[in-house]
């Protein structure tokens, strides 16, 4: 692999590894040296780019094998209890309270659009779940943009009220 190649393929993704290295290791300065060390190594060893079907997989994994290197270095084995839940908070991942609220929300979202006319339902499902726009809708049914609009709105307001209400149930129950 030549520069050229290293910068068309390589540089371009420098901060998507900087987000991994980031995510992994928690703090930036850390996470700036994990990506360096990383594109050094990467440079250094260009020549077995070049056979690669996927550098960019290639590159991720020597990153997040490279963070993780740095953590087994560095004592991340040996943070507290404290430490490690302060970590997952941080992660983006929602624990296990927030996993099951999540459940049943979703779970009353599925029964409020059961709960719709079938054309509601049909559009909501269309443009909200599948992602079509109003023209591939409008094509698959027949009916004309702005009418579409229309029957979305009325969609998604049932929905949310139906929502709402059952929220402001199960709140002054509790």
């Amino acid at each position: 692999m030549d520069i050229q190649d290293f910068k068309y393929h390589i540089i371009p993704i420098k901060d998507k590894l900087y987000r991994l290295a980031f995510s992994l290791l928690r703090n930036k300065e850390e996470a700036e040296d994990a990506l360096q060390d990383v594109m050094a190594k990467l440079w250094k060893q260009r020549n077995r780019l070049d056979g690669l079907r996927n550098p960019e997989a290639f590159v991720m994994t020597v990153t997040k094998n490279m963070c993780l290197d740095k953590m087994k270095t560095y004592g991340y084995k040996n943070r507290s209890d404290a430490d490690i839940q302060t970590m997952s908070l941080k992660s983006g991942f929602p624990g296990p309270a927030q996993t099951t609220e999540l459940s049943d929300s979703i779970n009353i979202m599925n029964k409020a659009m059961e709960q719709l006319p079938e054309k509601q339902r049909i559009v909501i499902h269309l443009r909200d779940v599948e992602q079509y726009s109003f023209e591939e809708i409008s094509e698959m049914i027949g009916i004309k943009k702005a009418t579409l609009r229309v029957i979305l709105s009325r969609a998604r307001k049932n929905v949310r009220e139906a929502f709402i209400k059952v929220q402001d149930y199960e709140n002054r129950k509790n």
